[in-house]
């Protein structure tokens, strides 16, 4: 599951969850990074408290959690020096930033689309539930339940399609750079909640083991789920790799939405940081519990036969061992796939990495595929049937209690309602299993037509 080899030469060769890599001193070590899981967004925090004081003239003055935190920041944010502190850190762009570099990092996550949509849905979520300490925060929130769990899946991807919509939108006052405040804002609203019902309750939640809720370690491992191990675990397992300035933008545009976030931003300053905090995060944090397979479990249950997907729980189990590998799939007790999903599972690979490598060296070709797939994400998301509906404004729906906790969820009797990822998966499998016809074929013409010398001369 995980070792350490002896050095070879001035390196030490690591062996984590199917993946491999060199010890350097970039890396940090459980005792480095524990620190972090004790700080906190704290102006966040100090700022939520301020704006829940604040009147409103709708209901929602009645229902603290379901105020406009975002607009009471935005209206309010001169009448408090703190407000004003935040309001003006979110709105000030980082000299580091390249606008350049962020539109061609946002452009790598619609040249890939489908490949990194399954990552982040099956390797970057449901993988993270073996995070010990996530897990914990996530179970008392109840939003994984198998019930919630599509909902609160899409208003994720709401975020991410947010962030990439376009140079202008990830700016500040952009839909992207809003998307991500109000995140920031809900992130201490749990955070404060589940404080609030430890000093009620100590024993509810042991924070001197698992650290503050979402605090800073917590933060930086969401942000690395969605770009360092998207770049070297995700698109890779399915055939897919990145060039190095593609890795190189779209680690930019996350640092950036990690500043946005109030996500500490130096793991991410270049590529070797990247990596290498991905790879000190498989050591210190993958440790699969009972309620993390409860919730990864729950997730499959959840998406089962649902738009926009439509696959079937063995095909998304099947795609989580590919995406997670069997040995962390195992801890999670994701079943193995029969070979009539192994199968399916490489034809998807094959059509994947067939568009992922043919569409992209067409410029033209490319720059059609990148819009197309840009605002058809984005209108499949607000679909009432296909996705939520209406844009979610990230509002505090899962607050935690006393009482509240995540339970494993029972299977749906699904019936099949229309073709979905599966098909292109089959569609895969056909080409492939064509390609390997034709070349066989052809290969049985030439020995027929050349002798067989001049054919090995040839060959």
């Amino acid at each position: 599951m995980a070792l350490k080899s002896p050095k070879n030469g001035n390196s030490t060769e690591c062996h984590y969850w199917g993946y491999s890599f060199h010890w350097t001193d970039l890396h940090s070590s459980a005792d480095d990074l524990r620190p972090m899981a004790y700080t906190c967004d704290v102006l966040a925090d100090e700022c939520v408290e301020l704006l829940n004081r604040i009147p409103t003239n709708d209901d929602s003055d009645k229902k603290t959690y379901k105020k406009d935190l975002y607009g009471l920041l935005r209206d309010h944010a001169e009448e408090d020096p703190k407000l004003q502190e935040l309001w003006t850190q979110i709105n000030t762009v980082p000299e580091w930033v390249d606008w350049a570099q962020i539109q061609r990092g946002q452009d790598v996550f619609f040249r890939y689309g489908l490949p990194i949509l399954n990552v982040l849905n099956f390797e970057s979520l449901l993988g993270g539930m073996g995070a010990v300490r996530v897990v914990e925060t996530l179970a008392r929130t109840g939003g994984f339940g198998a019930k919630v769990v599509r909902r609160r899946l899409l208003e994720t991807l709401q975020h991410i399609l947010q962030v990439n919509s376009s140079a202008e939108g990830i700016k500040p006052g952009g839909e992207g750079h809003i998307s991500s405040v109000r995140v920031r804002l809900l992130h201490s609203s749990v955070r404060m909640k589940i404080l609030s019902l430890v000093d009620q309750k100590p024993e509810y939640y042991d924070v001197d083991k698992y650290g503050t809720p979402v605090n800073d370690l917590d933060c930086i491992g969401t942000i690395n789920t969605f770009c360092s191990a998207v770049v070297w675990l995700g698109l890779p397992r399915q055939g897919i790799y990145l060039s190095q300035q593609e890795i190189e933008d779209y680690i930019a545009l996350w640092r950036l939405v990690a500043y946005y976030m109030g996500t500490p931003t130096h793991p991410f300053e270049d590529i070797a940081k990247g990596r290498a905090m991905m790879e000190s995060l498989l050591i210190t944090e993958i440790d699969p519990t009972e309620v993390g397979k409860i919730l990864a479990k729950n997730i499959i249950i959840g998406l089962e036969n649902t738009a926009p997907a439509y696959a079937s729980k063995e095909f998304m189990e099947a795609m989580a061992r590919l995406l997670n590998g069997d040995q962390l799939s195992d801890e999670l007790e994701i079943p193995r796939p029969n070979l009539y999903y192994r199968m399916l599972i490489w034809g998807y690979c094959f059509w994947v990495m067939g568009i992922s490598y043919i569409i992209p060296r067409i410029s033209f070709l490319d720059k059609i595929m990148i819009s197309l797939r840009r605002k058809y994400f984005y209108r499949l998301i607000l679909d009432e049937k296909m996705g939520l509906g209406e844009e979610s404004r990230f509002e505090f729906k899962y607050v935690p209690t006393l009482t509240r906790t995540t339970r494993l969820g029972e299977r749906r009797s699904t019936k099949f309602e229309r073709p979905g990822i599966e098909s292109l998966a089959r569609l895969g499998l056909l080409a492939a299993f064509t390609a390997v016809v034709t070349l066989a074929l052809g290969f049985g013409f030439a020995t027929r037509m050349i002798p067989a010398q001049q054919f090995f001369l040839v060959v």
